[in-house]
């Protein structure tokens, strides 16, 4: 991590403008701070050590068991004077580095939700959806950035499963981010439907299935 980890929240935050924001600029803006944020962690190539945001201060990621009986992959919330981010164990790898990834945005975007994201949707329910999906967004950004994704394609590395092995993601997560950034045509509505979000850090890092322990609960206090 090459910058003061005290810092790096408030960098992020400091590129969200304080008045209601179009869609398109939302998504703008969430890759703006996934892109600061890989440069602020020293990250700059695939895959992305998204267990580093468990080291920033005042950060604390839990992977817990038994959150889908709640219908979660995971959440976040202030407690106690830190961020506390909850992943669920029982999803694959890829999915809980989605979801941390996905979480961290909300925890970005908190002092803020009142007012950024008043313009979005038509009612309470279609604004939670939109930011849900802005979330989603911010997490493709960090987890496959549009210039790494565009260096490894002009490299030759052009199919779906190698790439979503190099970047550590699922094929289902690389197939939407391919079509964001126009390297691929969209699909159908069901294809994209399919499948999609140690010390901490290790158990976010690219490692066969098999070879994770995953105890009840796994956390690391900032």
């Amino acid at each position: 991590m090459n910058e003061n980890p005290q810092s790096i929240i408030r960098q992020l935050r400091s590129l969200m403008p304080l008045r209601p924001l179009e869609e398109h600029e939302a998504r703008s803006i969430a890759e703006r701070q996934a892109t600061k944020l890989l440069q602020l962690l020293g990250q700059n190539e695939p895959a992305v050590d998204v267990g580093l945001i468990a080291e920033l201060p005042r950060v604390e990621v839990k992977v817990e068991p038994n959150l889908h009986v709640g219908g979660m992959s995971g959440f976040s919330q202030w407690s106690r004077g830190r961020w506390l981010v909850v992943v669920n164990r029982d999803d694959s790898p890829t999915r809980r580095r989605f979801t941390l990834s996905h979480e961290f945005k909300h925890v970005l975007d908190h002092p803020f939700i009142k007012v950024i994201y008043n313009d979005l949707g038509k009612d309470a329910a279609e604004r939670e959806r939109q930011i849900e999906q802005l979330c989603d967004y911010f997490a493709g950004c960090l987890l496959m950035p549009r210039n790494w994704l565009k260096r490894a394609w002009a490299n030759g590395v052009q199919d779906q499963a190698a790439l979503a092995a190099m970047f550590n993601v699922s094929e289902a997560a690389m197939a939407v981010r391919l079509q964001q950034i126009g390297l691929v045509e969209p699909r159908t509505r069901r294809a994209r439907l399919r499948g999609l979000t140690r010390p901490v850090r290790s158990y976010f890092r690219k490692a066969p299935v098999k070879q994770l322990k995953q105890p009840a609960t796994c956390g690391l206090a900032a």
